[in-house]
Parts: structure tokens; sequence; C-alpha cells
């Protein structure tokens, strides 16, 4: 199982504070806002905004809030101006890392990022320097599946378009291409089956293997972006045992 989906297995899994409760809330509004300003306030036909208000509800996010964050994005009320930007690097080990952001301060969102990576053992690169390892996929995992066999899930799964279907240690991984995220998606809902990731993402084509004080690092560095402000997303193409997970 590539090191992305394991990690987002293990962030599921391990739960969130209030305090990073709170934070998730206030990415996913600022996710929301730029969706529709983006792509309108329909999420029928503006796939970022319907995979962020599927983010919103598995967070719970009230819905006045994701009312709040449509209207600004929409321009019925007034909000910062947002903008998306891309950071690349380098993890402890050579780890490439990308980093999705959405930031009101360009300036002191790239001090802040570059200050984390030296932090952990990594550095900032160039535009382009890792993106080339990574693809953008649909990911699904399921923990478990009832009332139906591995084999006719596999067979639901890739009739409703995902590119590949595999198992491990107990768990199930579905990759697509974001294109048929929905139809992905809805197949397993129609079926009662639940996942415990279901997102489109960056999914490496290769990966490295970390062990001691690179892991230790490596996994910091992901705490420590992931809980900055501005920070949307983090990629990156570990692979780490479950143990130090």
């Amino acid at each position: 199982m590539s090191g992305h989906s394991k990690w987002s297995t293990i962030k599921h899994k391990k739960g969130k504070t209030d305090a990073l409760r709170s934070k998730a809330t206030s990415k996913i509004g600022r996710e929301i806002t730029v969706a529709a300003r983006m792509g309108g306030a329909d999420p029928v036909g503006n796939m970022r905004l319907k995979l962020a208000l599927q983010k919103a509800k598995e967070n719970n996010v009230p819905k006045d809030n994701i009312q709040r964050a449509i209207q600004k994005g929409v321009g019925a009320l007034e909000g910062s101006n947002y903008e998306d930007l891309v950071y690349e690097g380098y993890g402890p080990g050579g780890v490439a890392v990308i980093v999705e952001v959405m930031t009101d301060n360009r300036n002191r969102t790239a001090a802040d990022v570059r200050h984390l990576f030296a932090k952990y053992g990594g550095n900032l690169g160039e535009t382009g320097c890792v993106s080339w390892i990574f693809n953008k996929k649909g990911l699904f995992v399921i923990d478990e599946i009832k009332g139906l066999d591995e084999e006719e899930v596999m067979m639901l799964v890739l009739e409703a378009g995902a590119d590949d279907f595999t198992a491990e240690d107990g768990e199930f991984e579905i990759i697509a291409d974001p294109d048929h995220f929905a139809q992905v998606q809805e197949a397993l809902a129609e079926h009662n089956i639940k996942t415990s990731v279901a997102e489109v993402t960056m999914i490496p084509t290769t990966t490295v293997a970390l062990i001691g004080d690179d892991a230790t690092k490596m996994i910091k560095l992901m705490d420590a972006l992931e809980e900055h402000d501005d920070v949307q997303e983090v990629y990156a193409n570990f692979e780490i045992s479950e143990d130090l997970l």
C-alpha cells in the first residue's frame, strides 16, 4: 500500500483534538470558499466544491459555516482573498514532499514552510522538482467488507471505473482516475460499503523507505506542516512501518 494511503489511514484512525478539529473546520471552510469562487455554488459540475462539502460532512462542519463559506465564495459576503500555492521539496532521507496551501499572505506562508522543512532535516526546492513523482488519483480505503466477498467488490469498483483494487493487511485500497471518483464512490455507497479514506490525492510512483531518526523526523515534519493554518494538504512518498507510524 502506498505511503500516502497509509498516512491517510493513520490520520483518520488516530483522531483529532478539539484544537485540531477547529483548525480542520477553518481549513475546510477556506477550501469551500475558493471552490465556490472558482466554479460556482452548485456542487453538480463543480467537483472541487463537491469534494470540499464531502470533507465538511466527514468532519461535522456546521451547516451555517458551510453556507457562509459558499456565500463568501460567490461574493455575497465579504471574505479574505485567498490564493492557491504549491510548494515542493525534500524531507529527511530524500523523501519527495508536495505542500498545497491557501493563503492571503504568500510571503509569510513561504517563510513558514521553508522553516519547517529546515527544522526537520529537509529543504524546500524549486517548482517541479518532485511533482513528476506523483499522479493525481482518487483513493478509497476500506477497512472491512460486509455482505460481499473480495472478488465481488473488486468487480464492482472496476466496472464503476476504478483502475486498481488491492488488498493488504486486512485493508482494501482502490485507485481511480479523478474523473471516475464520483462513480466509484456512488457504487460503494449503493452497496453500503463504508470507506475510512475517500479522497482525491497525489499518489507517488516510487517510494523511499525510512527507519530510525529519518522516520521520526519525517513524521514530525508531516504533522507540523499539516497543523499549519495555511496548509491544506501534504503529500509525500515515504514508506514507514506500521509500528513506527
